[in-house]
């Protein structure tokens, strides 16, 4: 680094904060648009590198992730856990019973985690330095952003603006009878009964979720299966767990229309069998999440944008020099620990430490609902595809071995894929808490582990992350608690 000038800070090369090489004046090395999972992160650690650096953000720091999504949801389902308990204590020993779910004090208990949270951020941005633009901003240069008729410019500006719900064509969201996953955690009762339209992580999470509320739940899927990008003896696990649950499931069913009634909605679907309708109290709207990048000049400024989602290389950059974009906004997998990666990747990148791209496929999924969905890697078909059906093999390691899990009452298992005497290049899990596992199975995956390498290991007795070893045992030809 340079000598710094007397009264500013340091900026990246040495350069001073506030100027251009050429003499031109700018804000700050670093300026983030969006204070998202992705925003916050390239923020901190760019900070932490000691460039300066501003956030645009015109709601709260934190994102959908913190205030309408990951937190929020995973408190509702945590909630949903203890009414689950309360019910089925018996089955445990304890004479207990669910005499109700108050929504009110739900609500409160999530505002609360995320209030904290929130805080907790707050604080860690101000002592960082950091200086937090408040108000909606648009890029109106290639490093500019102009906020309320005022610009800020950066050396860098990082594009972090995340995603909306998406709804359907002809398909109208009223906040009332027809709602999407941000008006449905602000709910302040159980509903009697909903349709939940869309199958996949979120529509999963919030039918677990009511259901263990007490809700009559109905989950309508356009394709054959729930949790469509998992492994496909995962989603048929999720969906015989569902059933049993008392979840109707119809897959391979298209929405057509919706009306709404005096007690609530009517949904006409329609599957193979023809049209039909359902009717319940509310309609879920959980077909996936746009990128916000409308009407926010990128396009202007030469990004180049398909269906929305702004293409970058595999470095996030954009193509236009300086411009970098991270989230839900790059096309791939809408996961906020992605873009929190790659918001560290692209301040490391700009400080010039020439960080390792990011491996899409090392990033682990999670579903939260009961039971849970974890995976990182290839599913057996996507590892066929890439190595051939000859040069793949699988193992299950059903839970109904594992201590543990025995202990929690859960069902599910662990399914290992792996290249015929390779490594292991995809494992999937089911069944409660197996998202606590995902850690270890990353490293296996990412370390590109074989069976022989993972079984020496020691696991602590009892715990469910004894499953993993177990598997790992069996598929390294010495199964102990499994079949052969």
């Amino acid at each position: 680094m340079g000598a710094s000038v007397p009264g500013r800070s340091t900026g990246w090369c040495g350069v001073p904060s506030g100027r251009w090489e050429d003499g031109a004046v700018v804000d700050v090395d670093v300026l983030v648009l969006g204070a998202g999972s992705g925003g916050y992160s390239c923020a901190l650690r760019a900070a932490q590198l000691g460039l300066s650096v501003a956030i645009v953000e015109k709601n709260r720091l934190g994102g959908t992730c913190l205030h309408i999504g990951c937190i929020p949801t995973k408190a509702l389902l945590h909630a949903a856990e203890v009414a689950d308990l309360a019910r089925d204590s018996e089955q445990f020993g304890v004479r207990a019973s669910l005499e109700g779910v108050d929504m009110p004090g739900v609500n409160a208990y999530k505002d609360g985690v995320v209030q904290r949270l929130h805080k907790g951020l707050t604080g860690l941005v101000k002592s960082r330095g950091i200086t937090v633009i408040e108000g909606e901003g648009r890029l109106t240069g290639p490093r500019e952003v102009t906020v309320a008729g005022e610009r800020h410019t950066g050396r860098h500006v990082v594009l972090a603006t995340g995603s909306y719900p998406r709804t359907l064509p002809g398909l109208e969201i009223d906040g009332e009878r027809v709602l999407t996953s941000e008006q449905a955690l602000r709910l302040d009762r159980v509903p009697a009964s909903v349709v939940v339209l869309g199958g996949g992580v979120i529509g999963s999470e919030f039918a677990s979720v009511w259901r263990s509320f007490g809700a009559e739940v109905t989950v309508v899927e356009a394709l054959p299966r729930l949790v469509a990008l998992e492994d496909e003896a995962s989603s048929r696990a999720l969906e015989r767990a569902f059933r049993k649950r008392g979840i109707t499931v119809r897959t391979s069913t298209s929405f057509r229309s919706v009306e709404t009634t005096a007690s609530g909605v009517r949904v006409t679907v329609e599957s193979d069998k023809g049209e039909d309708t359902v009717e319940a109290e509310l309609l879920l709207v959980a077909v996936g999440r746009g990128p916000v990048t409308d009407g926010l000049g990128y396009d202007e400024q030469g990004v180049t944008l398909e269906r929305g989602f702004v293409v970058t290389d595999e470095r996030c950059r954009t193509g236009v020099e300086g411009l970098w974009a991270v989230g839900d906004i790059v096309p791939g997998l809408q996961l906020a620990h992605r873009g929190f990666q790659q918001g560290i990747f692209v301040a490391e990148e700009i400080a010039g430490l020439e960080p390792a791209a990011i491996d899409e496929t090392t990033i682990p999924r999670v579903t939260y609902s009961h039971p849970e969905v974890a995976s990182v890697g290839l599913t057996e078909a996507q590892a066929v595809e890439r190595h051939g059906a000859d040069a793949v093999e699988s193992l299950t390691y059903d839970l109904g071995g594992n201590g543990k899990s025995q202990i929690l009452k859960t069902q599910g298992f662990v399914k290992l894929v792996r290249t015929t005497d390779g490594p292991v290049v995809g494992v999937h899990m089911v069944g409660d808490r197996v998202g606590e596992l995902i850690g270890e199975a990353q490293l296996i995956y990412g370390w590109e582990a074989h069976a022989e390498d993972v079984a020496p290991l020691v696991h602590a007795h009892p715990t469910q992350n004894e499953a993993l070893g177990e598997a790992h045992l069996a598929l390294a030809g010495k199964p102990l608690h499994a079949h052969s």
